[in-house]
């Protein structure tokens, strides 16, 4: 990726990170992702697949001298990417974190189509297509499968609930 030219978007799953726009889009609607966590995920995409140390996250996010409370601004800015990137701590699609070290973008990524339609053979260009139909189905799966969760412990309350109206009901009578 290094003799990519920077203003080159990197795509990623169903994603396009527009550096030189500042924009993040998904299937080329703009989402809203503030400043400081578009900056960290340009940072973790650039370097997709590294380890990105926390030291790294604050020397690229906070200036010298900037005094925050560092772990919980970083925290807060994983899960702020996280939320727009619909990816999971527990099950990270995106964004693996490293406990006590950093983080890792793990989602494969390529500097967007006009780089792939100049340089990549027919072959190169199906197995990226692939690759990113493949990645769009894996978050799929993973939402739908969140989804399936939700019911079954909705589920499992809604029975809870109804067996103690039918024991209160019946002690009462």
């Amino acid at each position: 990726m290094g003799t990519e030219p920077t203003s080159s978007p990197l795509c990623f799953g169903e994603f396009e990170l527009d550096i030189a726009a500042g924009e993040l889009r998904r299937n080329s609607r703009r989402l809203k992702l503030q400043p400081q966590p578009f900056k960290l995920l340009v940072l973790l995409a650039k370097r997709a697949g590294a380890l990105v140390t926390r030291e790294e996250i604050r020397s690229a996010l906070w200036p010298e001298g900037t005094f925050v409370d560092f772990d919980q601004s970083v925290n807060f800015t994983v899960k702020q990417i996280r939320d727009v990137l619909r990816d999971a701590a527990d099950r990270p699609l995106y964004i693996e974190t490293v406990p006590r070290r950093g983080y890792r973008f793990i989602a494969p990524v390529d500097s967007g189509p006009a780089a792939r339609r100049q340089v990549a053979p027919r072959s190169a260009t199906t197995s990226i297509h692939l690759q990113k139909a493949l990645w769009a189905n894996i978050a799929d799966l993973r939402l739908a499968e969140r989804r399936r969760r939700n019911f079954r412990r909705g589920a499992a309350l809604a029975a809870l609930l109804i067996a103690c109206v039918i024991v209160i009901l019946m002690v009462l009578t």
